[in-house]
């Protein structure tokens, strides 16, 4: 999309607006060190119950979905000492991770964070949980938030 700007009588500066890519919030994801007491404490604090549960093993992660509107609370939990989660936890603690922003196309929308000046950790989608589609970006391009593309 194109939008002219007038910021003067003599100048004139046409600005070019990607398409958006983001069509919703996926997932908010919390690292925990104990996934079992996060589980219990979602459920008796909201009444929650887990909708997906998965084993990652490529990321090393075990993790517990809870539905909430269309998206999801993420509980995610290490399952080595060397995962991305397990190094999270012994460095900050435990809290909020990252946020997963659902797209319809992961590699377009990875290629227009990569064009507007973000960092990929991932220099291509790749398989996540769920059947889904996934690429990760670096907090340090993100105004430090590490974000995760996620194509459904």
């Amino acid at each position: 999309m194109t939008q002219v700007v007038e910021t003067s009588r003599s100048v004139v500066v046409v600005v070019t607006i990607p398409p958006m890519q983001l069509t919703e919030i996926d997932h908010i994801a919390i690292a925990v060190n104990d996934l079992e007491a996060a589980i219990a404490y979602y459920g008796e604090a909201f009444g929650a119950e887990v909708h997906h549960r998965e084993v990652v093993e490529s990321d090393g992660v075990d993790e517990a979905l809870i539905k909430v509107a269309d998206s999801y609370i993420q509980l995610t939990a290490a399952t080595r000492p060397d995962s991305p989660i397990a190094k999270y936890l012994e460095k900050r603690g435990e809290g909020l991770h990252h946020v997963g922003y659902r797209v319809d196309d992961c590699a377009a929308a990875l290629a227009q964070m990569v064009e507007a000046g973000a960092t990929p950790i991932d220099q291509s989608p790749r398989p996540g949980s769920r059947g889904t589609t996934v690429a990760f970006v670096h907090p340090k391009g993100s105004f430090g938030t590490l974000i995760e593309l996620v194509q459904v």
